[in-house]
């Protein structure tokens, strides 16, 4: 099958496609019939290390990265997701067994949170408030917390996942994220 031959099998740490350091693997089964679809890498507490490391060294540069282009980044996500709806929702159906029809409405649904974000990442800004005592003014700035870890539950794969990466990626944060072994 062509979309699960294509569907990357190895982790995606520091920019580029890795083996887990253990060379372990995992199975993806079709719940419908228990066929394996494909083996994909295993990560390990030793891989989440090095997303961590990974992350932590872009933090810098991706926060000083200008909020419009993150956005064009998230809406570039936002369009590429919608021309790949067919193929994302039958991964989902096969994976996990969630109905096609649902699983075309989770795409959908998934790619709404990258194209809010993308046009949310050029508002971040921050303003001027007055203070508790009445006589001062503060000043709110709004940066980048620094790497988030991203867990996502089983139930909405694509969804969660989205719904999490969009702010933090338009806020400036450089991520890991951690699927749920489910899907």
């Amino acid at each position: 099958m062509t979309v699960v031959r294509d569907v990357p099998k190895q982790l995606f740490i520091g920019g580029g496609w890795q083996d887990a350091e253990s060379g372990r693997t995992l199975s993806v089964d079709d719940p419908a019939t228990g066929e394996e679809l494909c083996q994909v890498a295993d990560a390990s507490a030793a891989d989440g290390r090095r997303a961590v490391e990974a992350a932590v060294a872009a933090q810098a540069a991706w926060a000083a990265t200008a909020p419009r282009v993150r956005s064009e980044i998230l809406r570039r996500a936002y369009d590429i997701i919608i021309a790949r709806t067919e193929d994302l929702a039958l991964l989902m159906t096969l994976e996990m067994g969630k109905p096609l029809a649902e699983a075309r409405a989770e795409v959908a649904y998934a790619a709404e949170f990258f194209r809010w974000f993308s046009e949310e990442a050029v508002r971040i800004d921050g303003g001027m408030t007055t203070a508790p005592d009445g006589r001062n003014r503060l000043l709110v700035t709004r940066q980048p917390v620094g790497p988030c870890l991203l867990i996502t539950p089983w139930n909405f794969p694509l969804a969660m996942g989205t719904r999490k990466i969009g702010p933090a990626i338009a806020a400036g944060c450089t991520i890991v994220l951690k699927p749920a072994p489910q899907t």
